[in-house]
């Protein structure tokens, strides 16, 4: 066979065709190739972009659940979430017909002049008020000190206090539900309450707001009220003089004492406020929307208010805006009885106290006497805890009617000869104000660091003036009790300036340690 010479016959190489690949072949596989790895990286970077936005859709839903898992943890974590029983009582079906009683305790040896009106001993209130239980009893004290251990040498009247621990104790036998809720962890008395089926619930004042538990009041039923300056202590019972209120039968009341009760409560042995409230704790009433109501057969008005302000839920009064209320409604006379009175807040910031003018209650009283010529009098406990400022403070206020006319505000020391050196021996222990139209009552001194830190409660009464109540309401019996104090030879006026000891001269009897009363005063209000 002949082989051709024609070039076109042969590769550009001089290969046989055969074993070249031709040109637009090479061209099309290369393309084919370009094409299918663009292909492979759109392909790539589609997986990719699906990737990405699965993972963002991961992150997204993750994100989700933690958000629901922390607000699922915030509302358990909530006071009260699920709503305590209160018994079917609610804002439609409560009782707003109601009694109120004034109850006192005053101790033998006081010589108070008589009034012509006579009210329930304290010791009996509080009997009188555990006899009504028949479900549940609630009580919140910050002492639990009923049993003295030297009654040999203590007047008769100390065994009330034995006599109200066996009536506690001997709730359980009647089917009656006891349920404290208390600061004091080693308390002897709780621990044998509890031992007899009593519920006991600590509550950490200290860690939640520096300070610490004041409040007083109990709960019967849901139904009957005792709120005052008394403690669940023995000295309440006999040596000190004591002031409070018992309701009867005002469930509406009770209903709201019983959610600050829940609150307190619900704080057991926590160590932070929760930041959602339940709607169990919240107020009912208010100073903007009180409760109406009938008390003895007389229209009245009242709320429940509390301190301090970051212990008050939604709606709730605090105890300052209740009295600033009551003062500034006040038209005729303002009387005020309580153990101290002192417009400071002391604060130890680094190991250094620092003590500042708190204004809101002592301006009120300034304004009301002053621009509305109110006649106010003010009666304040004198005994070695007094600290020595009070005196400035006093003296500062009866200044305010130097040359003014329709100008009348008085302070009086109440003091009483204390014995054996016991400074609780006739202390005047009262926590109250009355006006010509409303009643405050509550658990704290009129010092500023009480209201800032210290837990407390207050009820506000106000009554309307119709003549047919005069005489006959709560508030004139409140009156009484305070114009009989008043009139008392152990109410003293602050009359001039101090001489040259440090000791004031219409003070003769006791003896002032301006000194220690500084040092006693600084420890428990730092906050």
């Amino acid at each position: 066979m002949q082989l051709s010479d024609d070039p076109r016959s042969r590769g550009q190489d001089g290969a046989p065709p055969a074993l070249l690949p031709s040109v637009s072949h090479m061209k099309s596989s290369s393309f084919s190739a370009v094409q299918q790895q663009g292909y492979s990286a759109s392909i790539f970077l589609r997986r990719k972009d699906k990737l990405e936005q699965t993972q963002q859709k991961c992150i997204a839903i993750f994100a989700l659940l933690c958000c629901f898992a922390v607000l699922v943890a915030l509302i358990f974590s909530s006071v009260d979430i699920w709503g305590d029983d209160e018994d079917g009582i609610t804002e439609d079906n409560c009782s707003r017909d109601c009694g109120i009683v004034l109850v006192e305790n005053i101790p033998d040896d006081l010589f108070l002049p008589v009034t012509g009106r006579t009210h329930l001993p304290l010791s009996a209130g509080f009997h009188t008020l555990l006899d009504q239980a028949k479900h549940s009893v609630e009580v919140v004290s910050p002492v639990w000190d009923l049993n003295s251990w030297d009654l040999e040498t203590m007047p008769s009247t100390a065994k009330q206090g034995q006599l109200l621990f066996q009536r506690l104790l001997n709730l359980k036998s009647r089917g009656v539900k006891l349920k404290i809720a208390s600061s004091l962890t080693n308390s002897a008395e709780l621990k044998t309450l509890a031992a007899h089926n009593a519920e006991v619930h600590f509550v950490n004042m200290t860690a939640l707001t520096r300070g610490g538990l004041h409040s007083s009041f109990i709960i019967v039923d849901r139904k009957h009220i005792y709120i005052g300056s008394a403690d669940m202590d023995w000295r309440s019972l006999s040596k000190r003089k004591e002031l409070g209120v018992v309701v009867y039968n005002c469930s509406c009341l009770a209903l709201d004492f019983h959610r600050v009760f829940s609150f307190y409560w619900q704080l057991h042995e926590r160590d932070y406020i929760p930041s959602i409230w339940s709607k169990r704790v919240t107020a009912l009433y208010g100073k903007n929307d009180a409760l109406e109501l009938q008390l003895n057969a007389s229209h009245a008005t009242a709320y429940v208010s509390t301190s301090p302000e970051v212990l008050c839920p939604k709606d709730r009064t605090r105890d300052v805006e209740a009295i600033y209320q009551v003062v500034q409604s006040a038209k005729t006379f303002i009387f005020i009885s309580v153990t101290d009175y002192l417009p400071l807040v002391n604060r130890r910031f680094r190991g250094t106290s620092v003590t500042r003018y708190w204004s809101p209650i002592d301006e009120v009283i300034r304004e009301a006497v002053v621009l509305r010529g109110v006649r106010v009098r003010l009666l304040i406990s004198f005994w070695k805890k007094t600290h020595p400022l009070t005196f400035n403070f006093a003296t500062s206020l009866k200044s305010l009617c130097m040359q003014l006319h329709n100008c009348s505000l008085e302070v009086r020391f109440f003091s009483h000869r204390e014995q054996n050196d016991d400074i609780q021996h006739g202390l005047n222990h009262n926590k109250y104000m009355v006006t010509d139209n409303a009643l405050y009552i509550g658990n704290h001194d009129w010092v500023g660091s009480d209201f800032a830190v210290n837990a407390g409660v207050g009820l506000v009464v106000q009554m309307n003036n119709s003549l047919k109540d005069r005489g006959a309401t709560i508030l004139e019996h409140v009156k009484a009790a305070f114009e009989r104090d008043w009139r008392s030879r152990y109410a003293k006026s602050l009359q001039g300036s101090k001489d040259h000891q440090g000791k004031y001269r219409n003070l003769q009897q006791v003896k002032i340690h301006t000194e220690t009363k500084e040092n006693e005063w600084n420890s428990p209000l730092s906050l």
